[in-house]
C-alpha cells in the first residue's frame, strides 16, 4: 500500500503538472479567480436563493487550483506558507498617486524552479476544471432544508473545510479568517518589515519614496524566496512598519499626554493591544516612553491581545527587546475574553475593524424586508447564498441599535432610493427581486459591547479604511482579494475558499461611533488620519525634501476614532 508521504508527493506533483497546462492562467487573466457576477434571484417560501453564475472561462479552473491545494498537503512543511495581504496596495490606492508606482510595490517574481508538464499530459486536476455554462443551476432548496447549521465556533475544532452545512454569512467569513487549522490569519502570517526606518529627510520627493520602498519590499520577499519559494505567499505591510518608529511615537504622545493629564499618579498606564501584528507599535510605544518620560515608563503596563499562535511569538520576540518585564502576550480572541478589568486603560485596535466578520441583508424591494444571507457548502465543497426572512438575534440587534442611535444620520442603505424607483427597477425583466446586499458589521457591534462589559474605564483608540477601492457589489461590502505570483488576485464574492482570500470591510465611521456611544456611554471623537498625525506627530521627521509630509500623505482612506 501507498504511504500517505507518497500520496502526498504524488499529489504535489500532479499540481505542478496543473500549473504548466495551464501557464496562461499566471499572467492578468488570474484577476478572474473564482470571480462571479449575481444573476438572479428567485423566491422559494420564504426563503430565498441567490443563483451566481462564472464570470469568465478561467474561473472554475482557478478555484479548482485552489480547491486542489486545500485538499492535499504541500511537500514543504506547511509552517513556511505566508498567508494574504493586500493592505499594502489598497493603501497605496488610497492616495492620487498614479499607478506606475504602484505595479512596482508588487513586482514580478523570479521564475519559479519548478519543472513543466508535456502539453500531452492530462492531469486530475485538469480534469475538474470545467466550465460552468449552466445560468440556472440545479435547485438546492431540499439541502437547505436537510443540511444542519453550524457556526464559526463549532468549527474550531474541525482540521478540514465543512461540507454538506450551512451558516450565517458571519460565521462563514469568521471560520474563513480565523479557523485555527485552515484560517487565513491562522496561518504563518508574513508581514513586511522595512528594517532600518526610512530617512524621510534625505529623500528628494514622494517619486523617490516609492522607488524606495518598493526595492525594499522586493528585497524583503526575495529574502523569504531563498528560504522557501511560494508562488502563493500572502504578505502585507502596515503603516506601524512603514512609518516606524514615527507612527507610534505620535500615539504614543497621544496616550502619555491624556494619561498626566487625568491618571497620573492615581493610576498606572495600562495599554492593551488587540491584533499586534509583529509587535513593532508595542516595541516603538515602550522605546519612546522609555527614552522621553522614565516616571511613566515605570508605571506602564503592556498587554497584547492575539488570535494567532504565530504573531503571538513574534510579539514575544518583540518584546525580548528590552521590554519583558513590560510586556503581557494573551494568545486568545479578544470574543473569548471572560476577565473583568475595572482599571483605567487605553484599547488599541489599528486596522482590526476591517476583518470583523459581517452580516449580509437584503430587502425586500416591495414590503421593505430585511432577509439575512446564508451560505450553503454542498458535498462537492461549493458555495450557495440563500436569504431568509428569519432574522437571527445578532443581526436583528444591531439594525435596531442603529436605526436609534444613527436617527438623522443620512448613512448609506438600499432603502435611500424611492420606492416607486425601486419597484420600477425591480419590476425589469431579469432583475433581481432583492435589493443589493449591506453589510453590516456584526461582530463589531459585540466588540463594543465586550468594551462596555470587561472594559468599563477603557479609551478606545483605533485606525481603519473608511472606504476601499475595487469592493464586491453591494453596501459596505468587502474587498476579497488573495495573492499570486506577486500578483494581488481580487474576486467579485466573499464566497471563497477558506482560508486562502483575505476579507476586508470599510468602516462607516458615522454609524460606528454612534453605535459605540449608544452601547458604552462614552463619548468620542472621530478624525481623518492626516488630522490626527498632524497634531500627535513631528512634521520635521517624516518630510521629504520637497516638503511633502509621507505620514500625512498616505494613508487618506483612513480614519482615527478616540475615546474622549
Amino acid at each position: 500500500m501507498e504511504s500517505q508521504h507518497g500520496q502526498d508527493r504524488r499529489a504535489c506533483s500532479s499540481l505542478r503538472l496543473c500549473c504548466g497546462r495551464t501557464a496562461h492562467l499566471r499572467e492578468a487573466k488570474l484577476q478572474s479567480v473564482t470571480s462571479t457576477s449575481l444573476y438572479r434571484l428567485e423566491p422559494r417560501n420564504d426563503i430565498t436563493r441567490a443563483y451566481w453564475r462564472p464570470a469568465t472561462m478561467e474561473s472554475p479552473a482557478v478555484n479548482g487550483l485552489f480547491r486542489r491545494l486545500a485538499t492535499h498537503r504541500f511537500c514543504q512543511q506547511s509552517k513556511h506558507l505566508q498567508p494574504a495581504i493586500y493592505h499594502q496596495q489598497w493603501r497605496q490606492n488610497s492616495t492620487a498617486r498614479p499607478t506606475a508606482p504602484r505595479q512596482k510595490s508588487t513586482p514580478q517574481a523570479p521564475p519559479p524552479p519548478r519543472e513543466r508538464a508535456r502539453k500531452d499530459v492530462k492531469t486530475t486536476s485538469e480534469s475538474n476544471w470545467q466550465q460552468r455554462t449552466d445560468a440556472f443551476p440545479e435547485d438546492r432548496g431540499e439541502e437547505f432544508k436537510k443540511y444542519p447549521t453550524v457556526t464559526a465556533d463549532a468549527l474550531r475544532s474541525r482540521k478540514e473545510r465543512p461540507k454538506r452545512v450551512k451558516m450565517l454569512m458571519r460565521d462563514f467569513i469568521e471560520d474563513s479568517l480565523y479557523n485555527p487549522h485552515y484560517g487565513y490569519f491562522s496561518k504563518n502570517v508574513s508581514i513586511f518589515s522595512s528594517g532600518e526606518p526610512f530617512e524621510f529627510n534625505k529623500i528628494k520627493d514622494e517619486p523617490e519614496f516609492q522607488r524606495i520602498y518598493s526595492e525594499r519590499y522586493t528585497q524583503f520577499e526575495d529574502q523569504l524566496d531563498e528560504v522557501q519559494y511560494n508562488e502563493a505567499r500572502q504578505l502585507w505591510h502596515t503603516p506601524t512598519e512603514l512609518f516606524k518608529p514615527f507612527y507610534a511615537e505620535a500615539i504614543a504622545r497621544y496616550m502619555v499626554a491624556n494619561y498626566k493629564l487625568s491618571l497620573f499618579p492615581y493610576h498606572d498606564l495600562v495599554i492593551y493591544e488587540m491584533g499586534a501584528g509583529n509587535g513593532t507599535l508595542m516595541l516603538n510605544i515602550l522605546d519612546y516612553i522609555r527614552a522621553t518620560d522614565p516616571d511613566v515608563y515605570a508605571r506602564t503596563r503592556f498587554r497584547v491581545i492575539e488570535i494567532s499562535a504565530s504573531l503571538a511569538s513574534l510579539q514575544t520576540k518583540a518584546a525580548n527587546q528590552g521590554h519583558a518585564d513590560r510586556v503581557e502576550i494573551i494568545n486568545k480572541s479578544i470574543f473569548d475574553w471572560n476577565q473583568y478589568v475595572p482599571t483605567p486603560c487605553f484599547f488599541l485596535a489599528m486596522e482590526v475593524f476591517d476583518n470583523f466578520a459581517h452580516d449580509v441583508i437584503r430587502y425586500d424591494p416591495f414590503t421593505d424586508e430585511p432577509l439575512q444571507g446564508q451560505v450553503l457548502i454542498d458535498n462537492e465543497g461549493d458555495f450557495h447564498e440563500f436569504y431568509t426572512k428569519q432574522i437571527d438575534p445578532v443581526a436583528s440587534r444591531f439594525l435596531r441599535v442603529r436605526d436609534v442611535a444613527s436617527r438623522g444620520r443620512d448613512y448609506a442603505h438600499p432603502l435611500r432610493n424611492p420606492r416607486w424607483v425601486r419597484q420600477f427597477r425591480h419590476r425589469m425583466p431579469l432583475a433581481p427581486n432583492l435589493t443589493l446586499p449591506e453589510y453590516i458589521p456584526t461582530r463589531l457591534m459585540q466588540f463594543f459591547h465586550i468594551l462596555s462589559r470587561d472594559f468599563p474605564a477603557h479609551r478606545l483608540i483605533t485606525s481603519d479604511f473608511h472606504s476601499l477601492p475595487n469592493a464586491t457589489p453591494g453596501i459596505n461590502a468587502p474587498v476579497v482579494q488573495t495573492r499570486y505570483q506577486r500578483k494581488t488576485v481580487p474576486v467579485r464574492t466573499p464566497l471563497v475558499q477558506q482560508g486562502y482570500f483575505d476579507i476586508l470591510f470599510p468602516t462607516d465611521f458615522g454609524v460606528v461611533e454612534d453605535m459605540y456611544r449608544a452601547i458604552t456611554g462614552r463619548l468620542t471623537r472621530v478624525s481623518t488620519h492626516a488630522d490626527f498625525f498632524s497634531r500627535w506627530s513631528y512634521p520635521e521627521e517624516t518630510q521629504m525634501r520637497s516638503g511633502e509630509d509621507a505620514l500625512l500623505e498616505w494613508y487618506k482612506n483612513h480614519s482615527v476614532l478616540v475615546t474622549c
